[in-house]
């Protein structure tokens, strides 16, 4: 159970983490700097378990994994947006950051008190009482995301635990 720290459409990877931090290789450096610009309390406030709520379009923008990077180094439980830039929703599935899509995402409320059942691919939102429905992921890459990303899950396939 998070709360929903929610955003609109749109939230490109400059609003995610700005340029300037690209230079830093520390994901919990990097995690200090998340949403800075639109939400300077975000960093200093969000929780692990935490929700990202957005719009349409989440992570357009230039193509940089720094974005799903400190946003997973925040200790978030999953981003849910009701569509996701393709290029920012491979680079989350790659570092293992759940991403869930969501028609219903709007409903949700900053501050809303959510807990998510990924077996049945349901957000359930405490606050309103209210159940949503998100997409499936195919089986593989949900096996990416439980092994923490595309490098453990290829070093997994490499031992034959998979």
């Amino acid at each position: 159970m998070g709360r929903a720290w929610k955003f609109g459409d749109d939230i490109d990877t400059d609003v995610i983490i700005q340029g300037k931090y690209l230079v830093i290789n520390d994901p919990e450096e990097l995690a200090k700097h998340v949403f800075e610009n639109i939400r300077p309390e975000f960093a200093k406030e969000v929780k692990e378990g935490d929700f990202v709520v957005a719009g349409e379009n989440f992570g357009c923008g230039s193509s940089r994994e720094h974005a799903p990077i400190a946003l997973k180094a925040t200790g978030i439980e999953s981003v849910i947006a009701k569509s996701y830039a393709r290029i920012f929703f491979r680079n989350a599935i790659n570092i293992g950051l759940r991403v869930l899509e969501c028609k219903e995402a709007d409903r949700i409320q900053d501050g809303d008190e959510l807990f998510v059942d990924y077996e049945n691919n349901l957000i359930i939102n405490k606050t309103r009482d209210e159940t949503y429905t998100f997409n499936p992921l195919p089986d593989f890459l949900r096996k990416i995301i439980e092994k923490g990303g595309l490098v453990e899950f290829s070093k997994s396939i490499y031992r034959g635990e998979i």
